[in-house]
């Protein structure tokens, strides 16, 4: 894994490239953002600001101006792909049935990790590379995993489930080490994630 994000602050105004000569549309924030979680997503949060303004095709002086650190923009970058991560995993309304719910989560793990060249989930990877809880990014990072885990818990509680938060937990502890497992072998997982969620609910549900 790569080292933790350190502290960093802005930069004299000499120190600062000059814009390309043409930017790419939109407002600069929105493509420092946007580079930021496409930077960090495929390389990690080590990636260096000056690679982040260059693929935003914005001044460090710029970003310096519109966050006050590396941190402020890693966390920003995770901000803007909660609403995008759940419409990728969260199952449509019309599946009805909660064990269906429950269950397309992890398929639509298992489909989207060869698309996304098995780099797992991006808010895992983010937690684990800047290794402080206090970090601002580890802040959003709980915000998703919390999310995830309390549909969990809903679904479960509609499928009968005496303990659903117990089975939340478990469920995200398949649903990260599912991630993990992917990254480290570079592989499609095959179904184990679907299998192991399933037998989890079937445990849950006979008991």
């Amino acid at each position: 894994m790569s080292p933790g994000v350190t502290a960093t602050t802005a930069p004299a105004p000499s120190a600062s490239p000059a814009p390309p000569a043409s930017s790419p549309p939109g407002g600069a924030r929105e493509r420092l953002v946007q580079a930021a979680a496409r930077l960090f997503s495929t390389q990690g949060v080590h990636v260096g600001v000056d690679a982040v303004c260059r693929e935003a095709g914005v001044s460090k002086r710029s970003m310096y101006q519109l966050f006050t650190s590396k941190e402020e923009l890693v966390a920003a970058s995770l901000v803007a792909q909660l609403p995008a991560r759940a419409a990728e995993l969260l199952p449509p309304d019309e599946v009805r049935d909660p064990r269906a719910r429950i269950l397309h989560v992890f398929e639509r793990q298992e489909a989207l990790e060869p698309g996304n060249d098995f780099h797992g989930c991006p808010f895992l990877s983010a937690a684990v590379e800047v290794k402080t809880s206090e970090h601002p990014a580890a802040a959003v990072v709980r915000e998703q995993k919390a999310g995830l885990a309390s549909f969990f818990a809903h679904e479960a509680a509609r499928a009968g489930v005496a303990d659903a938060g117990l089975l939340a937990r478990q469920l995200m502890v398949v649903f990260d080490g599912a991630s993990s497992a992917s990254v480290v072998s570079a592989r499609p997982l095959e179904g184990l994630g679907v299998l192991t969620a399933r037998m989890l609910l079937e445990a849950a549900t006979s008991s």
